[in-house]
């Protein structure tokens, strides 16, 4: 199958799959038939996006959530580790900032201040986003949140 690449302005995001040169209406559309593919390769159990442009997976320990921001152009991958320890801050923001340099591949711990917990995300441009690169981004950040978690809650809040 030819590739065809939609007619767009300069400017404008394009939301089509390499592999198979499908062009997608929305980054919403992209997503979800994304998410539709990855469910039936893996067997997991996700829902599609809402109406806000969010769902969420079960990996190990941990809950992957996928949110579209389409109005900032991007795809974040979020799972929830662990609430920033009362005690010892320096050292661990030290440490899951070692982590994030190689251990965590193209993810990286992160912190919500308001919420003061920490995070493992990737974040990653909705346009040119194909499928590869969807799994693998939603692979990882699972992976290494299951990994961490319980490693970090050991190491600082016991």
């Amino acid at each position: 199958m030819a590739y065809h690449r939609p007619v767009a302005t300069p400017n404008s995001p394009i939301y089509s799959d390499r592999a198979t040169g499908h062009v997608f209406e929305s980054a919403r559309s992209m997503v979800n038939t994304y998410i539709a593919r990855y469910v039936e390769r893996s067997s997991a159990h996700m829902d599609a996006l809402d109406e806000s442009g969010y769902t969420q997976l079960r990996k190990g320990s941990v809950s992957v959530g996928i949110n579209v921001l389409e109005d900032h152009g991007v795809l974040l991958f979020l799972a929830p580790v662990m609430a920033v320890p009362e005690q010892g801050r320096e050292a661990f923001y030290r440490r899951i900032l070692e982590l994030s340099f190689l251990a965590t591949s193209d993810a990286a711990f992160a912190v919500d201040s308001q919420r003061d917990e920490v995070f493992v995300r990737a974040l990653r441009r909705l346009s040119g986003l194909d499928y590869e690169e969807f799994e693998d981004l939603l692979e990882t950040v699972g992976k290494v949140a299951d990994e961490w978690d319980d490693v970090l809650k050991k190491e600082f809040l016991t």
